[in-house]
């Protein structure tokens, strides 16, 4: 099979590379070339602006995989520009398009947010998901039955840029007094990148459409702590703070604190999500385990000095486990 990635450099892009070529698949990128430009050597490269230069793609491929589209109308420019010479589009979405996470179990039929202005592109926390399910829609509009929607929850592992997953494992190692929220039953929900591109190689390659949510199944906070200091060997405690305290003293879910949402209200289901039609397509899980050893192994690739991208600073967290004992 002929894969056309957009992008193909950047965390999910590149465990799409890398699972495309482990299948035997023939990968083309199309990227800019302004991160990790040398990474896949051997792969062939076509440097060019998905806005701008389209052109460039002349080859044909059995599927584009679109890792990187956020705004509807860009979606449209490359959607349009390869109808004639891709047989499938695979688009790469989010969980976040559901209108509200209210409901336990959501599935793929769930209503998706929209937004008032349809020709926004201004990207914040409230426009990203109804932006995202514009992109979706755009997509099966031109592609039809060749469309492949994929909507991954938060995903981790190796080279992810955005700490959410990796604060959690790289604290814990460091050890000693761990600010955690809320309680050692709260639930989270994931996906490790690699099951994510394995996921979409597989459905590439039997010519699936449809629309599939992409996360594991659910397991608590503690469990994903527990794991942790289980295999960095560190002796961290865990100091679980309520909501309430957490609400006090401002500190903000998903960001202080990580992969983390109060379940209640809006939020109820945010980690609850169904993944029983994934499932049923092949959908498979690495162990826990694995994704927390693994990313141990890939950290100190990073450059010396790193600053974390999500999580308390060592000096926040301090103060505020003072403020939780004399609470």
């Amino acid at each position: 099979m002929k894969l056309l990635i957009i992008g193909g450099t950047r965390f999910v892009g590149r465990h799409l590379v890398n699972s495309a070529r482990a299948h035997g698949h023939e990968v083309t990128l199309f990227n800019r070339g302004k991160t990790n430009p040398g990474l896949f050597r051997r792969v062939k490269t076509i440097r060019g602006d998905r806005e701008h230069d389209l052109d460039q793609l002349t080859a044909g491929w059995d599927a584009v995989i679109d890792t990187c589209g956020y705004v509807p109308r860009i979606v449209r420019l490359s959607a349009e520009a390869l109808k004639e010479k891709v047989g499938r589009y695979i688009y790469i979405s989010s969980v976040s398009v559901y209108a509200s996470f209210k409901k336990i179990g959501i599935n793929e039929s769930e209503p998706v947010g929209k937004l008032d202005d349809e020709s926004a592109e201004e990207i914040t926390g409230e426009t990203y998901g109804p932006l995202k399910a514009l992109c979706e829609k755009t997509a099966q509009e031109i592609y039809g039955p060749r469309s492949l929607i994929i909507r991954p929850g938060l995903v981790v592992g190796p080279h992810d840029p955005t700490d959410r997953f990796t604060y959690w494992a790289l604290r814990i190692a460091k050890g000693g007094d761990v600010l955690t929220p809320d309680n050692p039953s709260a639930m989270t929900q994931f996906i490790d990148a690699r099951d994510l591109a394995d996921f979409v190689v597989r459905l590439a390659d039997n010519n699936v459409s449809g629309v599939f949510n992409a996360v594991n199944n659910p397991v608590t906070l503690n469990t994903v702590f527990e794991t942790s200091r289980r295999i960095s060997k560190s002796r961290a405690v865990f100091h679980w703070a309520p909501v309430d305290f957490l609400e006090r003293h401002n500190v903000q879910p998903w960001s202080d604190m990580p992969a983390w949402l109060p379940e209640t209200g809006d939020d109820a289901g945010v980690s609850h999500v169904d993944n029983s039609k994934a499932i049923g397509a092949g959908l498979a899980f690495t162990p826990l385990a694995q994704t927390i050893q693994d990313i141990y192994e890939w950290e100190p690739e990073r450059p010396e000095g790193y600053e974390m991208k999500a999580g308390l600073k060592p000096e926040r967290e301090k103060e505020l486990l003072e403020l939780l004992r004399v609470r």
